[in-house]
């Protein structure tokens, strides 16, 4: 999502009596308090966007196979919106979840920043599940000293989604393999989206908005916003050059229908049909099918992304110190990202696995709703490409910020060089 999810949800809840309660929760670990007469635990869980959980059944499994276990999800739409939020609550010490969703830019600031906000999950017997998971995944919620703070659920490697009726009708290749050569690069394609402008369907552009340009083109680099060192690098980082530029480009060519992200007019998009092209992470495949609903079955299609693989967004799952139902809260993280459960997920919704296992597992899958494309092959092969990211503690806001000024060039007209000015004093505000 970001990840990002890539889009997210929350809903605020408890006063001053729930907060005090939660402070003494957390006082021990495991803790089973707040049971009903009949010794019933509810677990609550906070996320953003489609994790996908309760839309694949997994809830319903697991509260089958557990009778005393009662899960309550509630969620964010837009992931700064849902991380605002829970670092309000953070440090209130209240009205947190047993379960908090944590978006991958993110993570870096819960392991190195926030280790003593959150449990320890070694502590659960963790450390048995490090080889389920890739190497990337597991050390970028692990501590210097060695303290795991989530366990991955997705990946976002990346691929482009588009609508075959549209592209039919302005009359350009709908074949994902000749379109993947036609598109080889970001340059073509633009050309290509150039092409369709021409005879674009009434009310319809190339592309939701440039943001997603930027967005998948810098998740094609290892160091985009730090370096490994954890020295702050956006303003000479090539990554963020090359997906600023060719934002820009695009802009200029007139190839985007200007949709802010993540915003109802944006949803409502998908199901009229406004834009023919999406640079698409895995777990956008479930957000797709959501907005678009029955009438888009068919519809579209997958192909590869342009140039090298990359990738976008991917999410934990952390438990709060101040969490009513630890080691209740740790065996239902560890059951829903297991290797059973991620291929599951990636099989019903999209969200491609972190899971080694479930990666295998789901090789061979095909998608029915996106014209039967062999999804498990086109993210299979865009994982094991795409580089391993060099995450920083501010990932997610200096991005926000870079979008941001991207928007004001594509809806308000603003100069690329004052747009990129604006974002600079948004990162120097938002990092300090």
């Amino acid at each position: 999502m970001s990840t990002a999810r890539a889009a997210r949800r929350i809903l605020i809840r408890l006063g001053a009596m729930a907060a005090a309660g939660t402070l003494l929760a957390a006082c021990g670990s495991g803790s089973t308090d707040a049971q009903d007469s009949n010794g019933r635990i509810t677990l609550t869980v906070d996320l953003f966007g489609t994790f996908g959980f309760k839309e694949a059944g997994l809830y319903k499994e697991y509260e089958k196979s557990h009778p005393n276990i009662t899960i309550k999800q509630t969620d964010t739409q837009e992931e700064k919106n849902y991380w605002k939020a829970l670092q309000t609550r953070l440090a209130g010490g209240g009205g947190l979840a047993d379960v908090q969703g944590i978006e991958i830019g993110r993570i870096a600031s819960v392991a190195q920043r926030q280790s003593d906000k959150f449990e320890d999950l070694n502590q659960y017997g963790a450390a048995k599940l490090k080889a389920n998971f890739t190497d990337s995944k597991w050390g970028a919620a692990t501590t210097r000293s060695g303290q795991v703070m989530g366990l991955g659920t997705d990946n976002g490697p990346g691929a482009i989604c588009y609508r075959t009726d549209l592209l039919k009708k302005a009359g350009l290749p709908t074949d994902r393999e000749e379109l993947a050569k036609k598109w080889s690069t970001w340059d073509g394609y633009l050309d290509l989206g150039k092409q369709y402008m021409k005879n674009a369907p009434a009310k319809t552009a190339w592309i939701d908005s440039i943001r997603s340009i930027y967005t998948n083109v810098a998740g094609q680099y290892k160091e985009r916003y730090y370096d490994s060192s954890g020295k702050l690098i956006y303003q000479d980082s090539p990554a963020v050059k090359e997906a600023w530029d060719l934002s820009v480009k695009a802009d200029r060519a007139g190839v985007s229908a200007e949709l802010a992200q993540w915003t109802p007019p944006w949803n409502q998009a998908f199901a009229a049909g406004s834009f023919a092209t999406l640079p698409c992470p895995a777990w956008m495949l479930g957000y797709i099918k959501g907005q678009a609903g029955d009438a888009g079955k068919g519809k579209w299609d997958i192909a590869r992304m342009p140039g090298v693989p990359g990738n976008w967004g991917g999410s934990y799952l952390s438990i709060p110190r101040a969490a009513k139902h630890k080691k209740e809260a740790y065996e239902l993280i560890e059951w829903l990202t297991a290797p059973e459960q991620q291929a599951k997920l990636f099989t019903e919704i999209g969200n491609f696995p972190s899971s080694v296992p479930a990666i295998a597992k789901v090789a061979d899958t095909e998608d029915p709703y996106f014209s039967g494309a062999p999804i498990g092959k086109i993210f299979g092969d865009a994982a094991k490409q795409a580089p391993v990211q060099v995450l920083g503690v501010n990932d997610q806001d200096i991005q926000e910020q870079i979008t941001a000024g991207l928007f004001e060039i594509e809806k308000k007209g603003t100069s690329p060089d004052t747009a990129w000015k604006h974002a600079e004093k948004g990162i120097d505000n938002a990092i300090g």
